[in-house]
């Protein structure tokens, strides 16, 4: 389902709307050239392929973006990770500046990243109208098999414009049924998302032939996220509830957590903890590298003897890392964690003495982040400073999960490119996110117990010794396999039955909220959950006071609640909504 489809049609995109109000009506009556009449793909064969185009868009990739996948990655890494302090940008000051401001909250409507963004997103939503326009006509398939199309149509856009909604909160709202596409943005659409999840909820199948496909059970996780933005946690209970005792992936595995591990190796996706993914695929005969992973193909180490070809980017925070101490019983520092940081080697070359922090740890740790002194999956012992493009700006630190292995990098990576990508799939929702925002909901809602029992359930599969990350068997040949020895000194267990619950909703809420970053870190989704948790202006205010000592990036960085919420429309899109001097979209509060 990525880009080795043929694009069948012409559509008007979003960010060319009124480009077509200045034409004139004759020249709009001709017929695109080289575009597919209705009548040609108002059938099973045509509508199956602008489904397959609707899902291609996934990956944000296109012609709007000039190359660089990276202004509009699909696991969120410039506007979710980087703001939400998960991640510094990385590289060094004067390389990709537009993520500067972004991470410093400086940033303006004119800052072009937002416009690739905004213009991949109309774009899958385009698509996805095209599907349900054509649905309407269709003749000679089944009742079911009608459903499913348009189930997964409605999957789809409600996705995009979930993106957009968490992105810019007012944006216009464009269905199969618009032919006006130059629209204000002055309507909350959290409804119109609800009813795509919904529907798609109760029209789609248990399974799917392929399984990049949506099925009902990924519609009832997306459906429970929109109702826990909407803080309608009552309703978001029930639905979370079936997905968690009875829903299964799109090929048909029962639901569950796997070795942590397995969420970010490409010889290991779409396992049972895999609700709905962006397929990637590498070396697949095709010749188009942009099947794989380009949204993220900046984020590897760079430096002296790294094994990658690009280029420094997304370098984990040491508040982040900080956050996976743990004390003596093994359970987090959630009100003070700064104040038991991890040992660095920042400063330090690599051939100078340096001893890993012996305290303890939670596993996930080293499966989250590249680190001195341990094992960066089998590529070696991550050597700090000459795998590091500048220490000083973004710290010593790499990313992980999105890295391949060594051992099966042909297969799974795309070699041939100028940075690296590869196969290994962007987790739109995985299962444990789906036991974080179902622990949400319950403890909300005064359903303390379960909520602890769900933030319990992630723990106890932390603390799963198969899943943790062991050293070398032989440093000097990480191909060589891994010991029985592990990695650091791990110390991880449960809350105690009854313990977190007994603290009240609010502190069981700050545990979930504490869980989810160093479950979910470096997915893109820090910097939403702090807005609509509506702690982002302390939270992040903190952090840039803490890490700003640390790197030299961040200065004057300050998040200003009520501007910085969302992020500007961008100017580019504003001025081309103009009608009459006025223009239909109306910028964000702050930016004006």
């Amino acid at each position: 389902m990525k880009k080795r489809i043929q694009h069948w049609i012409v559509l008007c995109l979003m960010a060319g709307f009124p480009v077509l109000q200045a034409c004139k009506d004759d020249f709009l009556d001709q017929p695109a050239l080289g575009a597919l009449s209705d009548e040609v793909l108002a059938n099973e064969k045509g509508i199956n392929g602008l489904l397959t185009g609707a899902y291609a868009a996934l990956d944000g990739q296109g012609d709007f973006n000039g190359g660089n996948g990276w202004e509009a990655p699909p696991d969120n890494w410039v506007y979710g990770s980087i703001p939400g302090g998960e991640a510094h940008k990385g590289s060094d000051g004067g390389d990709q500046t537009p993520i500067n401001t972004i991470a410093t909250f400086s940033t303006g409507a004119e800052n072009g990243f937002f416009n690739t963004k905004w213009r991949a997103l109309y774009e899958g939503v385009s698509r996805t109208n095209a599907v349900l326009k054509l649905l309407a006509s269709l003749e000679g398939v089944s009742d079911a098999e009608k459903a499913n199309m348009e189930g997964q149509a409605r999957f789809l856009r409600g996705h995009y414009y979930f993106e957009l909604k968490k992105m810019w909160n007012m944006v216009p709202w464009i269905d199969e049924t618009t032919t006006v596409f130059n629209q204000p943005n002055d309507k909350d659409i959290w409804p119109m998302i609800e009813a795509d999840f919904r529907a798609a909820y109760e029209k789609l199948p248990a399974t799917q032939t392929l399984v990049g496909r949506a099925n009902k059970w990924a519609a009832g996780a997306y459906l429970g996220k929109t109702y826990l933005y909407e803080k309608k946690f009552a309703e978001a209970i029930p639905v979370f509830t079936e997905v968690i005792s009875s829903g299964v992936t799109s090929n048909g595995l029962k639901y569950d957590l796997v070795s942590f591990k397995d969420n970010f190796d490409a010889a290991t996706k779409n396992n049972a903890e895999s609700v709905f993914a962006i397929q990637m695929v590498a070396n697949d005969g095709t010749l188009d590298i942009t099947n794989a992973n380009m949204g993220g193909m900046l984020n590897f180490p760079y430096g002296t003897g790294a094994p990658f070809a690009c280029c420094g980017f997304f370098q984990p925070t040491q508040m982040l890392v900080n956050s996976y101490r743990t004390d003596a019983n093994g359970l987090p520092y959630i009100n003070d964690f700064n104040s038991h940081a991890v040992k660095s080697d920042l400063k330090l070359t690599s051939a100078a003495p340096f001893t890993a922090d012996p305290g303890p740890l939670d596993p996930r740790l080293d499966w989250t982040v590249g680190r001195r002194d341990v094992p960066y999956h089998d590529w070696g012992l991550f050597p700090g400073m000459n795998w590091v493009r500048d220490q000083a700006y973004g710290g010593p630190y790499a990313p992980k999960k999105n890295i391949h292995r060594q051992k099966t990098q042909d297969l799974y990576a795309d070699l041939s490119s100028w940075a690296p990508g590869n196969a290994i799939n962007v987790l739109v929702i995985r299962f444990a996110d789906v036991l974080l925002m179902a622990a949400e909901a319950e403890a909300n809602a005064g359903s303390l117990a379960k909520a602890e029992e769900y933030v319990n359930r992630i723990r106890i599969r932390a603390a799963d010794k198969s899943g943790w990350l062991y050293k070398y068997i032989d440093n000097s040949n990480p191909l060589a396999g891994f010991s029985t020895t592990p990695a650091a000194n791990y110390v991880i267990k449960p809350y105690p039955a009854g313990t977190l619950a007994a603290k009240g909703k609010s502190e069981v809420l700050k545990a979930i909220y504490f869980e989810r970053g160093i479950e979910l870190a470096m997915e893109g989704h820090r910097f939403f959950d702090y807005v609509r948790w509506g702690i982002a202006e302390q939270s992040l205010n903190n952090f840039f006071t803490y890490e700003s000592k640390v790197t030299t990036d961040l200065a004057g960085a300050k998040f200003i609640n009520g501007k910085n919420n969302y992020f500007p429309i961008p100017q580019y899109q504003i001025d081309m909504s103009v009608v009459n001097g006025t223009p239909l979209l109306k910028q964000n509060p702050g930016y004006n």
